[in-house]
């Protein structure tokens, strides 16, 4: 990844998870990752509908009308169960056609509109403008999940530092500010048991 910057990041980790999901064979989709519960089939469904779901926030920014990720609580787990279904074909070619598309929608939004405030799935208003940090995020990180040859080290240093500080403030704010200082400055070798991160 050469670019800095949360749309470089967003752009060249797209171009890696799709790589990731090219070197599979239709088979391979079919293996389980780190995730509880979930395949490889579960990941990419799941970067799919993240790409489909960031375009409603688009069109949230460019025309005033709100447009949620998700129009209820389980949309995105139903989403993930049907999509995880196809057959392997169908869904790369899913993947790389909503990763485009949402590329191109980001590219046409006007730039005032990266002002606008849209409300992500986690309940939180934000402008438009951190939309190309949560794609980065999801596909960076869920290019990993693939487990199919990329690693942090494939990653910016910019981008893994962004990510890490991300981590760290979400920890702190669940009360882990105190196991995170004294395993990040060294003063125990054993990290604080954590939950999810987002």
């Amino acid at each position: 990844m050469s670019g800095d910057g949360p749309r470089s990041w967003a752009d060249d980790g797209t171009e890696l998870f799709l790589a990731a999901v090219d070197r599979l064979t239709d088979d391979e989709f079919s293996a389980p990752t780190a995730l509880d519960g979930w395949t490889r089939r579960h990941v990419i469904a799941h970067v799919h509908g993240n790409a489909e779901a960031l375009r409603r926030l688009l069109t949230w920014a460019a025309t005033g009308v709100e447009n949620r990720m998700y129009a209820d609580a389980g949309q995105r787990a139903r989403e993930i169960e049907e999509l995880s279904a196809l057959p392997a074909g169908e869904l790369r070619t899913l993947v790389h056609g909503s990763a485009k598309a949402l590329a191109a929608d980001m590219d046409a939004l006007p730039a005032d509109a990266w002002n606008a405030l849209v409300i992500t799935a986690q309940g939180r208003t934000v402008p438009a403008e951190e939309i190309p940090w949560m794609r980065a995020r999801e596909v960076c990180v869920h290019a990993l999940d693939l487990d199919n040859g990329v690693t942090f080290a494939d990653l910016p240093d910019s981008f893994n530092a962004a990510l890490a500080a991300e981590a760290v403030a979400r920890h702190t704010a669940k009360g882990h500010a105190a196991g995170l200082a004294a395993w990040l400055t060294g003063r125990t070798d054993r990290p604080p048991t954590l939950g999810p991160w987002l």
